[in-house]
This record gives structure tokens, sequence and C-alpha cells, in this order.
């Protein structure tokens, strides 16, 4: 056989070129895409499904000081029923280009005849879980479901079931079947941060951005790396036709935090500041409370009027609000004065007749208009809250050299930035003066010749109330100043993985002479007969404070008119061996302004209702044991209070088969009389606690608005009325 060279030479010769081709297209579309598609196939990464997944964590609970749940992630579940699952179908023609769905007739069978065989039990089940509807309204909506094939069917029609309702569900017939395409049960769980105490320390404990489930503020984001936990990681593996979920690392739980907030003091705080700010119809308020040897904050309450006339947690101005603070810090003042040696206790100044001309401004009294104080010692500048007293001896000082002064404002802890780890906390703003070109400081970029004197009776400078309180604690502690500590610690299953200290700011605020000094003018201020704080005081233990009242601009500056006032008290108790340190803010535009008679009440009933917490008495000494003690029920869910009297060891009668129930004590049993429910009619909330009947009106779309607490004793919109969605209900609470 002969062999064509020249044909073969030729076929060799294109296989190659044909080769060299393809591997110059290679390198070139590799060029190409490492270079000049590199970020279009980056972003088609980014987006291409993986096939492992994360596991959700449980987000940690935030707890009170004795353990009490203030903010947790219980999720709700809205339950439904897909009819079909399992179910197979195909279309069949009807003989022209239409076609219809077909389910095979035996299984559709036997799905029809397992829910009718069960239907009663489950229909009894769900009043028992959830008594909004009859046994009958049950079997009837379940069994129109079936009937109409219906492939997402709502157990229970507009109602969310919460942990304990959703766990009792599975457990019912069908329900419980593991298998989902027999049962037919779709959860869809939503992860909600319910705080138990409602609105209590809300803007402390923080709020989270549900959507992304990411946090917002407050402890919430302050802690959230310790609360979120550690995502766990799953894939999905295909075995005989089926994809089972893997788990490859289970996730890790958040910690708990165990908050400083005691849950009874917060209450108290809370509940007297409201009261003053309804009477004054102020703009806001603000009340720390702080244990003075830990610096735990044991309640905080920041209160702002909104447009219907009521008082909600919408910022922390305790810890963020910049404000001029007026008279209470020209404790700080006299103090920086008499631990740098310039001024002693015996010595006086004259007041006049309470005006004096500063440096082309007029310096006033707030009783110029009556005289005056004349010529008063040291304690008496406090005591009456002097403001040209307080000026005069600081300007007599320290106007050649001002920044000795400021530094020892930062000195004795005033001026101190606490580093709270809460975002959007500030810092105190006092100016440091600078000198000028020719050694001065008048008239410098940002000083002026009356700057010192505003400055030394609170204006002119902003101090959050976190700030003020934390001074005079230092006060309260002998001298030490201790950070303000939100968070004892954190713990795991119950038990405490890690203990927060006390940290220590600065161990010495001041000379020990000097601290003495003040804290017995602090002392007279309260139990003097010519002291401003005499309401603030209690008549069975010593209160030692300052008042405050300071004019707040609230749009074109001082002189326009439209100015409020912040009136103030902050103050430690016992005298003798303090155990609390309060600051009482509040700012509003009532004629009348008075940091003793406003906030010195308040701060008093604070402080009395605290002291009386640990005064107790043997309950027994007062009992009558022939006597049968039975608890005022209120109106409102049968199920949750029979279950209370059952807990107690107390008979009721009634209840079964109905949610709304109607109490009254007989002998030693209580009565439940059913309460008949229609969505389109406004309920008779009467004689209920505020749960039940927020829960009755919102479930038919209307807004609830309280005042008060307790039993409702009235509502704005009558009951038997017509139902009109997204209708403002008030209800009087007593």
């Amino acid at each position: 056989m002969k062999f064509d060279k020249k044909y073969i030479n030729t076929r060799i010769t294109g296989i190659v070129v044909i080769a060299v081709l393809v591997m110059i297209a290679i390198i070139a579309k590799a060029v190409i895409t490492a270079t000049a598609q590199n970020a279009f196939w980056k972003k088609v990464g980014a987006v291409s499904v993986s096939d492992t997944m994360l596991l959700k964590p449980n987000r940690g609970n935030i707890l009170s000081a004795d353990g009490q749940l203030m903010a947790s992630s219980l999720p709700d579940y809205k339950v439904y029923v897909d009819f079909l699952a399992g179910i197979e179908w195909w279309y069949d023609s009807l003989g022209t280009d239409k076609k219809q769905k077909v389910y095979d007739p035996d299984q559709w069978h036997e799905k029809d005849s397992m829910w009718r065989a069960n239907i009663d039990s489950i229909s009894s089940g769900l009043v028992e879980i959830c008594p909004k509807y009859t046994a009958e309204e049950y079997k009837s909506h379940l069994l129109e479901g079936l009937e109409k094939r219906k492939r997402y069917w709502e157990v229970c029609p507009h109602t969310v079931l919460n942990f304990i309702q959703y766990h009792q569900m599975v457990k019912l017939p069908i329900f419980n079947l593991k298998n989902r395409n027999r049962s037919g049960m779709v959860a869809e769980e939503r992860n909600n941060r319910n705080k138990p105490f409602g609105s209590l320390a809300r803007r402390t404990l923080g709020e989270m951005f549900g959507a992304k489930d990411s946090a917002r503020s407050g402890l919430e984001l302050a802690y959230d790396s310790l609360l979120r936990g550690v995502p766990g990681k799953v894939h999905n593996k295909k075995v005989l036709s089926k994809y089972l979920s893997i788990v490859d690392q289970e996730p890790v739980d958040g910690y708990d935090l165990v908050s400083t907030i005691d849950v009874s003091m917060q209450d108290i705080c809370e509940s007297a500041l409201r009261e003053k700010l309804h009477e004054l119809e102020a703009s806001m308020g603000v009340v720390v409370l702080m244990e003075v040897k830990t610096g735990d904050v044991k309640a905080i309450v920041n209160l702002m009027r909104y447009d219907d006339g009521e008082y909600y947690e919408a910022r922390n101005y305790a810890l963020a609000a910049l404000m001029e603070p007026g008279s209470t810090f020209k404790t700080a003042s006299i103090l920086v004065a008499l631990d740098d040696g310039y001024i002693k206790t015996t010595d006086y100044v004259d007041t006049g007749a309470g005006i004096c001309n500063m440096y082309g401004a007029m310096m006033k009294d707030h009783n110029w208009h009556r005289g005056g104080y004349g010529t008063i010692d040291v304690p008496h500048v406090l005591m009456v809250s002097s403001n040209v007293g307080v000026s005069k001896l600081i300007d007599k000082y320290y106007h050649n050299q001002p920044d000795k002064f400021v530094e020892g404002l930062r000195r004795v802890g005033i001026g101190t930035p606490l580093g709270l780890p809460f975002d959007g906390a500030a810092n105190p703003n006092i100016r440091m003066p600078h000198k000028d070109s020719k050694g001065g400081y008048r008239m410098s970029d940002n000083w002026s010749a009356t700057a010192l004197a505003w400055m030394s009776i609170g204006y002119e400078t902003q101090i959050p109330p976190i700030s003020t309180v934390s001074f005079y604690n230092a006060i309260a502690n002998n001298g030490k100043m201790v950070r303000p500590r939100f968070v004892k610690g954190i713990s795991k299953d119950g038990e405490m993985v890690e203990e927060f200290p006390v940290e220590v700011i600065r161990p010495r605020i001041c000379r020990q002479e000097a601290l003495d000094d003040i804290r017995n003018i602090l002392y007279r201020v309260v139990n003097d007969k010519d002291g401003l704080g005499k309401r603030a005081g209690n008549p069975y233990f010593h209160v030692s404070g300052k008042t405050g009242t300071a004019q707040v601009a609230t749009g074109g500056g001082y002189k326009a008119g439209h100015n409020e006032h912040l009136v103030s008290f902050c103050g430690f108790y016992p005298s003798e061996d303090p155990k609390y340190t309060c600051i009482v803010a509040i700012r509003h535009a009532y004629y009348v302004a008075s940091g003793g008679g406003q906030a010195g009440p308040v701060f008093s009933k604070i402080a009395q209702r605290i002291y009386s917490k640990n005064v107790t008495t043997d309950i027994n000494l007062a009992k009558d044991s022939t006597a049968v003690h039975v608890p005022d029920v209120k109106n409102g869910n049968v199920v949750s209070a029979q279950y209370v009297l059952r807990e107690l060891g107390l008979k009721s009668t009634g209840g079964k088969g109905y949610e709304w129930g109607l109490a009254s004590a007989g002998g030693s049993c209580v009565e439940f009389q059913p309460v008949k429910v229609n969505d389109n009619i406004v309920p008779n909330v009467m004689g209920m606690g505020a749960k039940d009947a927020v829960y009755a009106l919102s479930s038919r779309g209307m807004r609830v608005r309280m005042k008060g607490r307790g039993k409702v004793i009235g509502q704005s919109v009558a009951s038997g009325s017509k139902v009109v969605k997204g209708q403002t209900v008030t209800l009087e609470l007593n």
C-alpha cells in the first residue's frame, strides 16, 4: 500500500493549526474572563446558591437584676393546613386545548376519611387551646376547607398562636403526624422580640429591626455580639430521591444578659414621674436611680409627650440629651473652689439686692424683685441657690485663670466622659478657654468676659443627666466615682458565666475636707429651714441633694418668648449611709418653674416607696386563720384566670368552652359567666386588666390608649357599638 505523504502532511498541518487556534481561543477567553469580565463573573458567583445553609441560633434574653424576663425572642405562629399535601395529581384533557387538574381518588379518599374521623377531637382540642371560637365553629370551618380542597387553610382564623399554644396544637390528632404529606400542617414561624413588662425601660433595653433581625439601639445593640450567638451549618443531601437536611455544625445560642434594672423600682420611678408630667403637661421627663456603691442603674425612665397627650419612651434622654443643667451644676462649682482651697464654708459673699452687673450682663437671683438675700455664707449660697453668690465667688478666684476652673470640673468628675457602651450616648460638653495671642482669654474664639460667670451656675455648658447623677453618686460614695453599670454579667442556661466588675473611674474626686463640706451643705439644702429642697425630704430618713431650674430655649433663642424650663433635683439617701442616688429632671412650659417644688416631690415619692420595699412585717400576724381568702379576679381571659386559681388551690366554676368571662366570688369559689363575642361589635372591657382589654380591642382592628393602672373603669367608645377599624379607644384604669 502506498501512502500519499503530501496528503498526510497536509492533514497533520491542518490538525496542528486547529489545535493552536483552539489553544489561542482558550487563552484569550481566560484572559478576557480574568480582566474585562472579572466584575461580571464575581457578581454571578455572589448570587449563586450554595448547598450549605446557615442555622439560625436563638437570641439570648435580657433579664432584670432578680432574674425576671425583660426581653426575649419568643416565636409566634400562623398555622395552616394543606388538605392536598401528599396527593398526586395530573392534567386531564377535556378534548380541546383546555386541561383540568385531576387528583388521585384513592389518596383523596384516604385523606378525607382521616380528617372526618378526627374532626370532632380536633375541634374540641382547639377550643381548649384557643377559645376564640366554639367547637362547632371550628368543625364547620375545617370541613369547609376540606370540601373545597384548600391548599393553605388557616386553622384558627385571624389568630396568631404563641409558643405554648402552638406546641399544644401539634399534640392534636393529625397535627401530631410527623409525616408532612399526611398531616398537611404548615406553620409560619415569626420571631418577635417580646417585652413582658411593656414599655418599662424600653429605650434602655433597646429595639430590633424586625425584618432584618438586627439590633437597633440600647442594650440590644451594645451587647449584640453576645446576644446573637453563633449560626450553625446544614446542607441538603439526596437520599433515595429525597433531600435530607444534614447538620454539619449545631448553632450556639446567644448568652443571656443579666441587667442591673430592678423591675419594681423601675415601675415606681415611672409611675411617680408620669403622674407629675401629666400634672404639669410637661414635654418630657427623666429619672435615673443608681446604687451608690456599685453604680448599678436600678431604674432609668425617659418619657416624652406625644400628640395624644400620653407619655412614651421615645428617646434615651438620660444618656443622649445634652442639657444646660442649671442649678444642680452649682454644687460642682462650689466643690472645685473648696477643693482648690479658695473658699471655706465660713466665708461670706455679698449678693446685694439679688441683681449684679457681670461685665455688662445682669445676673439675677430668683428673689431679686423681693430685695435679694444680702450677705450670706457659702452654705447658704447653695441652700438658697443664689446665682449672684456662686458667680461672684467663682469669678473672684478664676476670672484670670478660667482654664483652672474647667480643669477642676473635670477633676471632680462632672466633666469626665463616662465611656458608656450605648450608641448615641453623649459626653459632657464643657468648653476649655483658649488664650489669645496676647495671653488673655477675653473675646477669644470660644470665650467671653461673661462665660465663666454663667458657666458656674449651669449655663453655657451641656451635661447629660447620667453625668450629673454620676457626679452626685461620687459625693455619696465618699469621693469614689464609679462608672454607671447597666449589665451585671452574662449567663447561660441559668448559670452565671461572667460577672462584670464595678469599674472605678476616679478613686477620689476631691480632698476629704472639701467632700465633707459639700456633703454637709447638700444635707442642709433639704433639711434646713432655709433650704429650697425641703419638698424632696422625707420624715422617715434624711435626704441630701440640690435643686435645679434652668431656662430652655425651644426656638428663636431665649428672647423669642417660646421658652421652657428644665426643673430638676439630684440627691442621695439616706444621708448618713447613702444607698441610692437619683436625679429627676422635667422640661415644661408651665408658668411657674421650681426644681424644689416640682422635681423634689417626685424624688421624695420615689425614695419613700423604694425605702418601704425593705420594710417588711410577717403577714401571718395579720391573717385571720378562720376566713376563706378568695382573690379579686378580673374579668377577661377565662383560661388564664382558671390556671392561676388552680395553682393557688382555689375552686372555680363555669368557663369551659368559652374564652371571655365575667368573674364573681361566691363563698370559697370563683364563678365565671360567659361573655358573648362578636368581632363586629365593640366589646365591654369594664373590669378587665390591661392585657385582656388591649387584646379584645386590638384583635378587632382598634387602637388602644391607656391611662392609669389596674382594672378598666372606663372606655371612651361604648360597648355594643359597631367596630370602626383603626378607631382609637381610650381606657381609664384604676
